[in-house]
């Protein structure tokens, strides 16, 4: 079937490999991006969909280096407790190999984002009576365009998680009721991975859509 609303085959390819060549960074240049740049993506960013157009995110961008420390301070807390916690519940071999992990690039890249959940989201019902989680998908599909946009600009993204959401809160002076989701790193890259980086030193492995897909049922496909 002939479809006239489809972008040109040179523009799907585009959008194609710009999907399957994001990658979570976590080695930047310290070069900075020029502020017309990150404009544009944040743009990008706030054209995500959202549910009941209720468009929950708030980024708070970190220029202050002082605070920026204050931020790394707190994930290498979580980090160590992470670790910890892997050597509780695996083994300290495997908690060994997470501790020689570069988890986080805050120090290193060119612009800290703080997604964030905003306030009073108890007021938005539309597509939440039931599923109060899709504020966060929708913040998600936001940090999902900065994250492909800042790709097909040559910028690399990371999303770190590894975080007390209530003590970066009272660190930023968040007001009760909003949360934070994500610290986003961007910057310059010497080069992006050619897998995850995960994948490339040996922590974990991709499994395949086979896997993940069902068809009239829950079913468990991977055996």
């Amino acid at each position: 079937m002939k479809n006239g609303h489809a972008y040109s085959p040179e523009e799907q390819a585009a959008i194609y490999k710009v999907i399957a060549e994001r990658r979570d960074m976590r080695h930047f240049l310290p070069s900075p991006i020029a502020p017309e740049l990150l404009t544009k993506l944040l743009h990008a960013a706030h054209h995500a969909p959202s549910v009941g157009l209720m468009q929950p995110w708030r980024f708070i961008r970190i220029s202050d280096a002082n605070l920026r420390k204050k931020i790394h301070a707190q994930v290498n807390q979580e980090r160590i407790k992470t670790a910890q916690a892997i050597g509780e519940f695996q083994t300290t071999a495997r908690m060994a190999e997470f501790m020689r992990l570069k988890v986080e690039g805050i120090l290193d890249c060119g612009e800290v984002l703080i997604a964030t959940l905003c306030d009073d989201r108890e007021k938005h019902i539309f597509g939440r009576r039931t599923l109060p989680e899709m504020d966060m998908a929708s913040v998600s599909c936001a940090i999902q365009n900065l994250w492909l946009a800042a790709r097909a600009e040559g910028i690399g993204m990371g999303w770190v998680s590894l975080f007390d959401p209530n003590k970066l809160a009272e660190l930023l002076n968040m007001p009760a009721g909003a949360k934070p989701i994500a610290i986003l790193c961007l910057g310059y890259v010497n080069t992006f991975y050619k897998e995850p980086m995960l994948v490339e030193e040996g922590w974990a492995t991709e499994k395949p859509l086979v896997d993940m897909l069902m068809e009239n049922g829950w079913q468990d496909v991977t055996k």
